[in-house]
């Protein structure tokens, strides 16, 4: 990343730093993500993007050589999901740890059984931690941007985790807009949630991702990345999560319509 782009990032003067036009249109013309954003939500979504560029820190992670269009891909793609609900939402972390490709986290896992707990290795793509860095393997990033609606989206996924956090407790219930009661989220998530463990349990196949039956926080991320990335096939699967959603997100999807994996 050049010196000159950073220190323009910054910048020395007031308010969040301008994205050259020609940078933006080069990321807007790049992937069809944003082709369904009207004229107002592009505006706004650049406005926000530069307020992430300036309040975030990035850097690289084995080996990565991380570019200024790499950053701003990074920024409009975190900021898409409050791009109604606003910056504050996006609160509360400062750090972006790029990665070129899957990396590697050690865990501890204690089994409640038996008590015996265990360490291995997990290959991640992306990763949340409350208060602390969003992390990403670039490599997936940039497939979703040049494959933006075939149900994956990586920098989507780990913003609803920094979303379900942000009251406090990760339990898959995020702090809600006021149009949004508690009750119409629990009433919406839980049933379909329920439905798919169920599923899965039994061997069946099912439309959203299995991985989003291992806890209810992975349930609210994995059906954000298909709100964004394949409402069609949410809405089929579960279509009171697509509508509440829409709701949450403030929008419809942005997807293509009719979209499918």
């Amino acid at each position: 990343m050049s010196r000159s782009w950073l220190a323009r990032l910054r910048g020395t003067f007031a308010g969040a730093p301008r994205i050259d036009d020609a940078e933006w249109n080069a990321l807007l013309a790049g992937s069809a993500l944003f082709e369904p954003l009207s004229a107002d939500e592009r505006r706004t979504l650049r406005a926000l993007a530069e307020r992430f560029l300036a309040k975030k820190t990035f850097s690289a992670a084995a080996g990565h050589e991380l570019s200024a269009p790499q950053c701003l891909a990074i920024a409009a793609l975190a900021c898409l999901p409050v791009l109604h609900l606003g910056f504050d939402w996006l609160a509360g972390w400062r750090e972006v740890i790029v990665y070129p490709g899957e990396f590697r986290v050690r865990r501890e896992h204690h089994d409640e059984h038996t008590g015996v707990v265990t360490e291995g290795d997990d290959e991640l793509i992306g990763e949340a931690w409350e208060h602390g860095p969003l992390i990403l393997s670039w490599a997936d990033v940039a497939t979703d941007l040049a494959q933006p609606f075939d149900g994956f989206n990586v920098v989507a996924h780990e913003i609803a985790h920094k979303l379900d956090m942000l009251d406090g407790a990760m339990n898959g219930v995020p702090r809600l807009p006021a149009h949004v009661t508690r009750r119409d989220w629990i009433g919406a998530m839980q049933p379909a949630y329920d439905t798919l463990v169920r599923a899965v349990e039994r061997g069946r196949d099912t439309l959203i991702d299995p991985y989003a039956a291992e806890s209810v926080d992975e349930f609210f991320a994995v059906t954000s990345e298909l709100h964004f990335s394949d409402p069609a096939l949410l809405a089929e699967a579960a279509p009171k999560v697509a509508a509440l959603l829409a709701r949450f997100y403030g929008a419809a999807a942005v997807a293509a319509p009719g979209s499918r994996r």
